[in-house]
């Protein structure tokens, strides 16, 4: 007897999904949740260039574990009210796996998100203690340090190379910016150093005057700052009409290029704590090949960290394939040779170490590392 086969309408709906589950398999995503709008974006830009340079070269090696890498990228805009759902997008993509937040504020209620979905993600900007303290994560790590190894860094900086009789710190009353100012304050306190003044300014004001009044009539030897460029570049200009010319000092949230229009040549001198220059380490030459490659640029304080948490993703999923929960398990157990340098993990997903910077501004807004 002979039998026709028959293709049915739903043989056809079967073979579309196996078909369609077959793509999928070859396929890895990545999301990439980051201030692509808003005042934050070059932070944003930062981590983009980092991460997509190093999906880029692992691509044209073939993969991971064969599959193709697809980076899927997400505007968060450094914003807490658009963390959650930038979070869900990055879930309802399908990716089980991020180069998450450059923004601590944004970071903290994300974290949660990806805790009770089991995503593996790394943040290579947000550096607020309670990134990883509220919550104690499995799931989230950091390529980055904390704001309690930037904080003490900058005020032995400080202590140690500039010696002031009378500090005044200033901060912008958000996660990040406060977390930071208190850091130093606590280490400075702890140093024998003087601070006089401890004040938080609001964000988004566009005459600090009253502030300035103050720091006049104390007359601190060093101004440190807590926060973001924008609210800094007002500071430092208006200081500086104002016949304020002292030191001031921040940290990485600070180091933007748009702090020069906005501020000026009051920009020169300014001193900042940043991760080190990753492009000057030995052994990242291919790395800046991959960067020339792909016409992207490896400076900035997130790039490089960016990098290196798609190679740890990487090495991981190589390691012992792509469940997220192992892929957790074997990063909080290994040590990783990375773009910044060998990485080991703490039970919360923290940098065992971390190498910070000081960098010196000049007039022109070019940046120069004074120290280590």
């Amino acid at each position: 007897m002979n039998f026709e086969k028959r293709v049915t309408p739903l043989m056809l709906a079967i073979g579309a999904m196996t078909m369609a589950a077959g793509v999928q398999a070859d396929t890895l995503k990545i999301g990439i949740p980051q201030p692509m709008t808003g005042p934050a974006t070059q932070y944003g830009d930062q981590i983009q260039a980092g991460a997509l340079t190093a999906i880029d070269a692992l691509n044209a090696a073939g993969g991971i574990k064969g599959m193709k890498i697809e980076p899927l990228l997400i505007d968060d805009g450094c914003e807490p009210k658009q963390a959650v759902p930038a979070a869900n997008r990055v879930i309802n993509s399908g990716a089980k796996f991020a180069v998450a937040h450059a923004c601590s504020g944004t970071t903290v209620p994300a974290v949660n998100v990806y805790e009770q979905e089991g995503i593996v993600a790394i943040t290579p900007g947000a550096t607020s203690p309670l990134v990883t303290d509220t919550i104690k994560p499995h799931f989230f790590f950091r390529t980055i340090g904390r704001d309690d190894q930037q904080g003490p860094f900058a005020a032995d900086y400080i202590a140690k190379q500039l010696k002031p009789s009378k500090v005044a710190i200033l901060h912008d009353k958000q996660t990040y910016g406060s977390g930071v100012a208190t850091q130093v304050q606590t280490a400075l306190q702890k140093s024998g150093v003087n601070v006089a003044m401890f004040e938080g300014i609001n964000v988004g004001d566009s005459d600090y005057s009253a502030v300035i009044s103050k720091l006049k009539a104390l007359g601190p030897d060093l101004i440190y700052f807590g926060g973001y460029h924008a609210e800094l570049g007002l500071l430092l200009r208006q200081a500086r009409e104002q016949g304020l010319d002292t030191q001031f000092m921040g940290p990485e949230g600070v180091a933007n290029k748009d702090l020069v229009a906005i501020a000026g040549p009051a920009v020169d001198k300014l001193l900042v704590t940043l991760p080190a220059d990753f492009t000057k380490m030995k052994g990242n030459e291919q790395i800046l090949e991959h960067f020339k490659q792909y016409k992207r640029s490896p400076d900035g304080a997130f790039t490089m960290t960016a990098y290196a948490a798609v190679q740890i993703l990487a090495d991981s999923i190589n390691a012992v394939g792509a469940d997220p929960a192992k892929v957790a398990d074997h990063m909080h157990s290994s040590s990783f040779n990375t773009a910044i340098g060998k990485v080991d993990y703490d039970a919360k997903g923290d940098l065992k170490h971390f190498e910070f910077a000081v960098f010196r501004w000049d007039g022109q807004g070019s940046m120069t590392q004074i120290q280590p």
